[in-house]
């Protein structure tokens, strides 16, 4: 998607973006480890199956969905991960007097109709790889609110990862000093005041659809046999 040509980029386009992003990696702890990389949203495969090659390590992608505002059907106030894991945006739900029954009704829900069929539709129905005592780098395109990749933390966390990283191109410097408190590193190249939108910061950004996600799935998947 073309921006305007009135501000300067950070990233010329997605290729660059891995590029920049695996420049602030370090690489050398991630390939002496046993290290797992995992693309947080469908967004994040992208960046995850780039950084899996450059260490030579296994990827896979961790399947979550937004629970909306009953009042706003565009606001999201929590995220349920394919674990089960809830997470909550505090000040939002306390701003909306929203009952937390109400949310974890709607986390049950969404798991069940929507999350399921992610992990069929990526992965055949198979669980997420193992992350047990394993070094973890937490992979999206972008951090905004930070629910996402906390559902994403909290569910590594529940699987007894080792260490856990989280690992974007870019994001608000307000959430990359929170998630550093929450996680062993977060690597990003760009760290930004007033985060507007992840289109904004490219040249030219590319989301992926199914077919290139179902892709990067099924090479992953024949890397893993091997």
């Amino acid at each position: 998607m073309p921006n305007d040509l009135d501000h300067d980029y950070y990233f010329q386009d997605n290729e660059d973006a891995a590029q920049q992003l695996i420049d602030a990696l370090p690489l050398e702890l991630l390939q002496n480890n046993e290290t797992v990389v995992i693309g947080v949203s469908e967004g994040g495969v992208y960046f995850a199956d780039k950084i899996a090659k450059k260490i030579n390590r296994q990827m896979d992608i961790l399947l979550t969905e937004p629970i909306l505002a009953p009042n706003n059907q565009e606001l999201a106030i929590a995220m349920v991960s394919e674990t089960e894991e809830v997470v909550m945006h505090k000040a939002l739900v306390d701003s909306f007097n929203i009952n937390e029954d109400y949310i974890y009704n709607e986390a049950q829900r969404k798991y069940e109709e929507d999350v399921l069929s992610y992990v069929y539709k990526y992965r055949k129905g198979k669980e997420l790889v193992s992350l047990k005592r394993k070094y973890v780098v937490l992979v999206d395109d972008c951090v905004e609110t930070g629910l996402t990749m906390m559902v994403a933390l909290k569910s590594a966390i529940e699987a007894e990862a080792k260490n856990i990283y989280i690992a974007t191109p870019i994001l608000d410097k307000a959430v990359y000093q929170n998630l550093l408190t929450v996680c062993d590193g977060v690597f990003c190249p760009h760290k930004i005041d007033n985060y507007i939108s992840i289109e904004y910061y490219y040249k030219e950004f590319k989301i992926l659809n199914f077919e290139e996600i179902s892709e990067i799935m099924k090479i992953q998947e024949v890397r893993k046999k091997k």
